[in-house]
């Protein structure tokens, strides 16, 4: 079994950990590092794996992955320039840092995947979108998707894609939580328990998403199915048309991308 290092073991660093653990990666394939003493701690009575300085990590591992916030990226490439196996994929989920970013400061010739997954890796379903680099051959990318396979699903697309995936799949998961937490409260206004009108929602939620996922049909086909001519869905649906949430989501996810595109000028 391939070993990993996951550099920056914070929000979704921990994800991954967790996730290979849950899959059968044994715990002595797994390494990560942490900025605290007290995080490294925490990480090694959880999952019980190593916790070392970066270099270390970064030395034994077959894959490398680089999970630290963007503005951190540039200093630890910088701090481990002679550590790197140039035979070892560089996994980077760093939001927004493109493949170049890394290519022009790891060894020539670094196979680079970039890799957007998001929160939900920590129930084994997450969204991972890959898209490898100019040296990222078909088995490194086979050696990453193994590594995020167990975590959810996975995608491959052209790099230029990637600040759009990030604002859909990535941020993606805080849409839902924002539209739950209004259902919720919408509930609890007209009466309904808090607890009750939070598993209304929940299961309601993930039958949605199930159908989507399962049936083939379209999210406007879905939708139509639910609304009876003169109904209540297709009343509450026109409210949501006269407040232009549909325009609203367009616009957030569109300022999402955009401030993708700005961290990758801040940090170049």
């Amino acid at each position: 079994m391939r070993k990993v290092a996951v550099l920056g073991a914070g929000k979704m660093g921990q994800a991954i950990v967790s996730g290979l653990l849950r899959a059968g990666w044994s715990r002595e394939a797994v390494v990560a590092t942490a900025r605290s003493a007290e995080r490294a701690a925490a990480l090694r009575e959880q999952y019980g794996v190593r916790v070392e300085p970066n270099a270390v990590a970064v030395a034994a591992a077959d894959v490398v992955v680089v999970a630290v916030k963007p503005q951190d990226a540039a200093a630890l490439l910088d701090e481990l320039s002679g550590a790197f196996r140039p035979d070892a994929p560089v996994v980077s989920i760093c939001a927004g840092l493109p493949v170049a970013f890394f290519e022009k400061r790891l060894p020539d010739a670094t196979p680079v995947v970039r890799a957007m997954p998001n929160t939900p890796a920590l129930v084994d379903e997450a969204m991972t979108v890959l898209s490898p680099g100019t040296h990222a051959d078909a088995r490194c990318l086979e050696a990453v998707e193994e590594l995020f396979a167990p975590l959810g699903r996975t995608l491959v697309v052209d790099e230029k894609h990637q600040d759009a995936v990030t604002a859909i799949s990535g941020s993606g998961p805080a849409y839902f939580y924002y539209l739950a937490e209004a259902m919720t409260e919408a509930g609890v206004l007209m009466g309904l328990p808090r607890e009750v009108s939070k598993e209304l929602v929940t299961q309601t939620a993930l039958g949605a998403a199930r159908m989507l996922r399962e049936s083939g049909d379209s999210p406007v086909a879905l939708r139509e199915a639910v609304e009876s001519p003169a109904g209540t869905t297709i009343s509450a649906v026109r409210q949501l048309e006269n407040h232009r949430a549909r325009s609203a989501v367009t616009d957030a996810i569109e300022a999402a991308r955009d401030r993708a595109r700005e961290i990758a000028e801040e940090y170049a």
